[in-house]
């Protein structure tokens, strides 16, 4: 058998446990698939004595990670830090210059600087992997760059965020609001301390912008994602959504389209959507990611799975270094960085469908009247309009709506002509309708 693989490891939390054990327990499996041994030779952490339940005696210990690459018994530096700059920028672009494979389950730094690290890393020939920055141990970054290689995509959108997820689904089945469970789950273990990246949809919207590169070709535009969270999202509007044959899931969808003929556009956007019950997303409860795409020949695929732990997204590290032992290092967004489209960012608005609108107002005469009037001067046309419970006489009521299909910039501009309002108490919640 060939030389193995020799690894530097740069972060030994959760994730980086859960690579030394998977390579220490499927040994001879993954040395079959790859060639070749893997082997770990280094390590690098923030704490030398911190116990992480694996025994790191038999690696060296550097306590600079950034000058992993520089050892000469290292082939490939794996990077479990996290962070879109600082330490991790810095390993990630001095592994590249040395010529030394480079795995990162670092969502955030492909997204800001995912283009800059694979322009050199073409450069140098040298492999850029990061299945595990997004979805965990789904492989959908190798399914979209090598199972969908022949397709044109339309379309690929899903739930990226286990954290946003669980809280939803969980809110589904006991009616609790957000504040209560987004407690709980801090509580078991589903949500950080500082859970804002995961509800404000930030962790999300770094994936979209890394799927959306490599299923239409663009250069990845982080910016450009239009990104609200869930925070707002209150029981009342699951359960008005279950009476109508929904779910709310925090959805990330990305298109794009030729508005002249010529100029592409695209569309990318993370917010809180109704999905149909009958919908494949409607079933994913949970932790649990999942992605769609739409492919001209393929039609629909899915692609669910564990969007993160341990495990899942330690499987998705060693895949990538399996690639690597077998010398496969092609173009990180599947073509070449100078191939990448720059596509202008497509409005919102020139998107027609159907929308969810949820009010909370001022129990008081005349606040319907107002309502429904913006609605008509914007061109909304109402489908259903729910008023929730009634308190006592000018208390705050929750008022419900769903508008017929049409442009998403009627209904914004309904909102713009209530955005004065003495009526409401709250600013407005829209939730577009997945068909």
């Amino acid at each position: 058998m060939a030389e193995p693989l020799r690894i530097a490891l740069a972060g030994v939390g959760t994730v980086g446990a859960g690579v030394i054990r998977l390579l220490e327990t499927n040994a001879a499996l993954v040395a079959a698939r790859a060639g070749r041994p893997l082997e770990i030779v280094a390590v690098s952490a923030r704490s030398r004595t911190k116990d992480r339940g694996v025994d790191l005696s038999a690696f060296d210990w550097v306590d600079d990670m950034a000058r992993l690459p520089e050892r000469d018994d290292v082939d490939a530096v794996v990077e479990l830090v996290g962070g879109a700059d600082g330490a991790a920028l810095t390993l990630a672009r001095n592994a590249i210059r040395a010529g030394k494979g480079f795995v990162t389950a670092n969502k955030a730094m492909i997204a800001h600087h995912g283009l800059e690290l694979a322009e050199a890393a073409e450069a140098g020939g040298t492999p850029l992997k990061f299945e595990a920055a997004v979805a965990g141990g789904i492989p959908v970054v190798k399914g979209l760059r090598e199972g969908t290689a022949a397709n044109s995509i339309e379309h690929i959108y899903g739930i990226l965020n286990g954290t946003s997820n669980y809280i939803l689904s969980t809110m589904e089945k006991s009616g609790a609001d957000f504040a209560d469970t987004l407690s709980e789950a801090q509580r078991l273990g589903y949500a950080e301390a500082d859970p804002t990246f995961d509800i404000e949809g930030v962790d999300a919207a770094h994936k979209l912008a890394i799927l959306a590169a490599i299923a239409f070709g663009a250069r990845m535009d982080f910016d450009a994602v239009e990104t609200e969270g869930i925070a707002r999202v209150r029981a009342a509007d699951i359960a008005q959504a279950d009476r109508l044959g929904y779910v709310v899931r925090l959805v990330g969808t990305a298109d794009c389209e030729a508005s002249d003929g010529e100029t592409l556009r695209l569309l990318q956007r993370v917010k809180p959507c109704l999905v149909p019950k009958q919908h494949p997303l409607a079933s994913v409860t949970g932790a649990t990611n999942a992605v769609v795409a739409e492919g001209n020949f393929s039609g629909r695929l899915l692609f669910q799975g564990a969007g993160a732990g341990d495990g899942p997204t330690a499987s998705a590290v060693v895949a990538d270094l399996i690639d690597i032992a077998r010398g496969e290092a092609g173009p990180a967004f599947s073509v070449p960085v100078a191939q990448l489209a720059p596509m202008e960012k497509a409005e919102g608005g020139d998107r027609t469908g159907r929308t969810y609108l949820r009010f909370t107002v001022n129990d008081r005469p005349g606040v319907l009247a107002e309502m429904t009037a913006a609605m008509r001067d914007a061109d909304v046309s109402i489908e259903s309009l729910i008023q929730e419970g009634r308190v006592e006489e000018g208390g705050e009521v929750l008022v419900a709506m769903v508008a017929h299909e049409g442009p998403e910039r009627n209904v914004a501009r309904a909102l713009d002509l209530l955005r004065d309002s003495d009526s409401l108490t709250a600013p407005p919640l829209t939730m577009q309708i997945i068909a």
